[in-house]
């Protein structure tokens, strides 16, 4: 009988057969997973700590100071917008300001879900993540409290840590703030174009108006925009982005009838908007001479730089009149311009007697070419324009500022304004009111003081046509006209004929005097400097004088228009506030 014998190791011993390693693994399998589970397990715990600790150690920062700086905006004596200051174009407005209907459409058009998330859209942070791992283009889809914190909170670096923080901050701010303070402060910092910070400035760039009057279709077009400011900021100029927004808006408006956020027949009512034209026209250009004034005087008032004003969100209503400037600016820049360096300069200004108020201050043609405003600063040649005034004893403070051959057009309008209140004069101002979040914190009070009795006042007047032409001005009759008393305006100024070099025509009644000032001046002989000039007598100075005062007074006059009172001005305004 064969007997099996078991190999011996050279050694002597036996040899071990060993288990082979497939059986080995399956042997051991469960006690592997088992240890694999415990530590995917001990990792999620990890990561959860490490997550709740995050959370407790992250707090919301303050907003950049970027995002808390107000412009300051001038309005006119009606409240239309004339203009701003300030190195940010924004103005906080409440939400309760914001029209209920101009916040769904921003939701519809950014974060559908805002009113229920928690502040993160998980899908979009993992796209977003592995966008930047993988170096590609950048995704968005944020929420809106995201796109707040990331606008107003974080600095705009892409990375994975400040995207993590960005998700943090925007948790902790959905569940420590309501949701209304949240999109009042993202619709108060997002971006708009147009150099538009927030809603109310994109309401005025855009349209016009307040964002309290916004439209259904004005609000659906602010909140498609918000998706590529910086393309759609063209709409009305550029057929091509204006189409693409057209299309952007249905988008926005059939996803506000779904939401419930307006009906279907508001929806079929709404119009595709139209846009103030971009970028702005010559016209804004001339406003910046109102501005300039203005925000002197309003800091002066307040006791402040014009840099803190500029910063502060003031809303300041001026005494100007918005539509009667522009229509001086369409009459004093027909006149060519002056030949063989010699440049021609109209000035215009018009207020009302006996309270002060500045209507119509127009300073120069172009205002990027010159700042210098010639009706505030201009010292022009007063010549026979004086005269009335050279027979009458004149109190101070006007009887300074006539003793000088060479008044300033607004000076020597408030002389004439002095004889049209009876021989009271009142000190120009520009700015009526200003307010600061909904609250006045200064309203003008006329500064006016006798220095003329009546009889030197009436004096005066009658010596108002000595050495001048006078010419007959008044409301022409027809429908819908207000009769009115003609005024007689007076012309005058240094030179005569061919050496003319100043024309002043003036006139005057109870609610309006106005002042044209037409000179020329030319390069000194030093650098920097200029010497009077001769006018050009093509066309003849003296009539172009004449057609500016007298298109000027019928549009100021015409249909009952502003000119005698500033208690409106002073006390309405409402949009100011």
């Amino acid at each position: 009988m064969n007997e099996t014998t078991t190999p011996q190791s050279p050694s002597g011993g036996r040899h071990r057969e060993r288990t082979p390693l497939r059986i080995r693994f399956r042997r051991t399998r469960g006690r592997r997973l088992r240890r694999l589970l415990y530590a995917l397990l001990a990792l999620v715990a990890l990561l959860c700590a490490s997550a709740v600790v995050a959370y407790q150690l992250t707090t919301i920062p303050k907003p950049h100071p970027e995002t808390v700086t107000q412009s300051t905006v001038f309005l006119d004596s009606g409240g239309d917008y004339l203009g701003r200051r300030g190195p940010v174009d924004r103005q906080d407005v409440p939400l309760s300001a914001v029209p209920r209907h101009v916040q769904e459409a921003v939701i519809a058009a950014e974060n559908r879900s805002f009113r229920t998330d928690r502040g993160i859209s998980p899908r979009a942070i993992a796209r977003a993540a592995l966008a930047t791992l993988t170096g590609g283009d950048q995704q968005g889809g944020s929420t809106i409290t995201q796109q707040y914190v990331k606008n107003a909170l974080l600095s705009p670096e892409r990375s994975l840590t400040r995207k993590a923080r960005e998700a943090l901050i925007a948790i902790k701010l959905d569940r420590t703030r309501g949701k209304d303070e949240i999109l009042q402060g993202y619709l108060n910092t997002v971006y708009f174009g147009r150099g538009a910070a927030g809603i109310q400035s994109a309401a005025r760039n855009y349209f016009g108006v307040d964002a309290e009057d916004l439209t259904v279709a004005q609000g659906a077009a602010l909140a498609s925009i918000v998706n590529i400011p910086s393309y759609y900021e063209k709409a009305g100029s550029d057929a091509k982005v204006t189409t693409k927004l057209a299309d952007r808006w249905e988008w926005v408006l059939d996803a506000m009838v779904a939401s419930g956020a307006i009906s279907a027949k508001q929806r079929a009512e709404a119009r595709f908007p139209a846009f103030r034209f971009y970028p702005p026209g010559e016209t804004e250009g001339q406003r910046q001479y109102l501005i300039d004034v203005a925000a002197k005087e309003a800091a002066d008032r307040l006791g402040i730089t014009e840099d803190q004003l500029a910063s502060g969100g003031y809303n300041v209503t001026t005494t100007f009149d918005l539509a009667l400037q522009d229509r001086a600016t369409q009459l004093a820049q027909d006149r060519p311009g002056g030949k063989r360096g010699v440049r021609v300069h109209t000035a215009v200004v018009g207020m009302v007697p006996g309270d002060g108020a500045v209507r119509l201050l127009y300073g120069g043609s172009d205002y990027a070419r010159q700042p210098f405003n010639d009706a505030v600063s201009g010292a022009v040649e007063g010549g026979t324009a004086l005269e009335p005034f050279g027979r009458v004893k004149v109190g101070d403070p006007l009887g300074r500022l006539l003793r000088t051959a060479a008044p300033t057009p607004l000076n020597l309008a408030s002389a004439y304004a002095t004889v049209a209140a009876d021989g009271r004069y009142a000190v120009p101002y520009t700015v009526s009111r200003i307010t600061r979040e909904g609250r006045t914190v200064y309203r003008a009070r006329p500064e006016v003081s006798r220095v003329l009795d009546e009889k030197e006042a009436f004096l005066a007047g009658l010596r108002t046509g000595d050495g001048a032409t006078p010419v007959a001005v008044g409301a022409k009759p027809g429908a819908g006209s207000v009769p009115v008393e003609p005024a007689v305006f007076t012309t005058g100024g240094a030179g005569g004929g061919s050496t003319r070099r100043t024309v002043w025509t003036t006139g005057y009644d109870p609610r309006l005097a106005l002042t044209v000032s037409l000179f020329a001046d030319r390069a000194g002989p030093r650098k920097g400097t200029t010497v009077p000039a001769q006018l050009p007598n093509d066309p003849p100075p003296t009539e172009f004088a004449e057609q500016v005062a007298t298109g000027i007074w019928e549009a100021a006059t015409k249909d009952g228009a502003k000119g005698g009172s500033t208690e409106d001005a002073r006390d309405g305004a409402a949009k100011g506030e």
